[in-house]
């Protein structure tokens, strides 16, 4: 945790602040080891402040590393306490409330909003980050094995989803809470899978479909993320002939992935070869992502991107190809950037027919 804050001070050093208030739980995580409903101050000379309600002050004491607590009633009370005690501090703070930062300037003249110091700390992964999302992974790649053996003819999506949650929760891996969506997995059968974000539906598997399965779940704070198509019975030579250009897009992106590349050649790498194979158009979404704290963090793994992969971020490689009305193929993993990279998942890539 000190290193952490280090890390966190440092980077807010680089746009002239020289303390931290955070509002999203992520964030209150990662500088003080506590997930919940606070304000999180991080002051120069590394002194840590949790300010809860009364309700979160429990659990503040119990999860927190080296932090002082202090109590305040909801609202207004919490921005009162943060106040009284960073008044003449230079802050960022990464509170995207229009008008909590409005009403905050008037007593902190020198405050600035800006998520940049938090992600570009939390982008680089310690070995204690790295040791929870491989133990993630390896859930998710039981659950895969869960699909393996359970997926049916006549079985509905939410069935499946139901059986992989109840095993994921008795590992202790739960939803991410992801905003855009309803449901906590990605289970699409058939045209479905067309969606690359599709909603789970009560649509029974048929003979002849793919099902893509995207399990992305939490596990101690920490998101892995991996994507499996599975086949029912017989499926189409089209079907067939684009799950193996994806599975070789991936196997080339997974191959790109070494520290001082850029983000888009890594893009480039699985792109150039879809669309070489004339299926450039169904390829509709980045490469992939970083992972860690939330589903979505950087590093972006696009065509747009210059960032450059450092050593231990934790990103995902998940080409694929959605034709619509007919099927959907993703294959993702989770890894860790290494002069040879840890694929984090080990479950096969071949295509496995149920």
């Amino acid at each position: 945790m000190k290193q952490r804050r280090k890390n966190l001070l440092k980077n807010a050093h680089k746009i002239d602040c020289d303390t931290l208030v955070t509002f999203e739980p992520e964030n209150l995580f990662y500088m003080t080891g506590f997930w919940g409903e606070a304000i999180g101050l991080l002051e120069k000379n590394g002194k840590t402040t949790i300010i809860a309600p009364e309700l979160e002050v429990g659990r503040a004491k119990d999860e927190s590393v080296d932090c002082q607590i202090i109590t305040a009633e909801r609202g207004t009370g919490l921005i009162s306490s943060l106040v009284k005690k960073i008044q003449k501090n230079r802050v960022c703070t990464d509170c995207q409330n229009y008008s909590t930062v409005t009403s905050l300037k008037k007593s902190i003249p020198k405050i600035k909003a800006s998520t940049e110091p938090f992600y570009n700390s939390r982008i680089i992964k310690d070995e204690n980050e790295i040791k929870i999302l491989k133990k993630a992974s390896n859930i998710i790649d039981e659950m895969f094995e869960i699909c393996s053996k359970k997926i049916r003819v006549g079985q509905k999506e939410s069935e499946l989803q139901t059986i992989l949650m109840t095993y994921a929760m008795e590992q202790q891996m739960f939803d991410t809470g992801y905003k855009s969506t309803l449901n906590p997995l990605i289970i699409a059968g058939g045209p479905n899978g067309a969606l690359p974000h599709a909603q789970v539906t009560n649509r029974k598997f048929k003979k002849g479909d793919l099902i893509v399965a995207d399990l992305t779940l939490r596990y101690k704070g920490y998101v892995s993320d991996a994507t499996r198509t599975f086949a029912i019975g017989k499926i189409s030579s089209e079907a067939k002939e684009a799950y193996e250009i994806v599975k070789e897009s991936q196997k080339l992106g997974l191959k790109a992935v070494k520290p001082n590349v850029n983000c888009k050649d890594v893009d480039l790498a699985c792109r150039k070869y879809i669309d070489d194979k004339n299926y450039g158009q169904y390829f509709i979404h980045s490469t992939g992502h970083g992972i860690g704290l939330e589903v979505h963090e950087l590093p972006t793994i696009s065509y747009r991107s210059e960032t450059k992969l450092q050593e231990n971020m934790a990103i995902t490689v998940e080409p694929g190809i959605y034709i619509e009305n007919k099927f959907g193929i993703r294959i993702e993993d989770s890894l860790i950037v290494k002069k040879k990279p840890i694929v984090m998942h080990k479950f096969t890539k071949d295509l496995v027919t149920i």
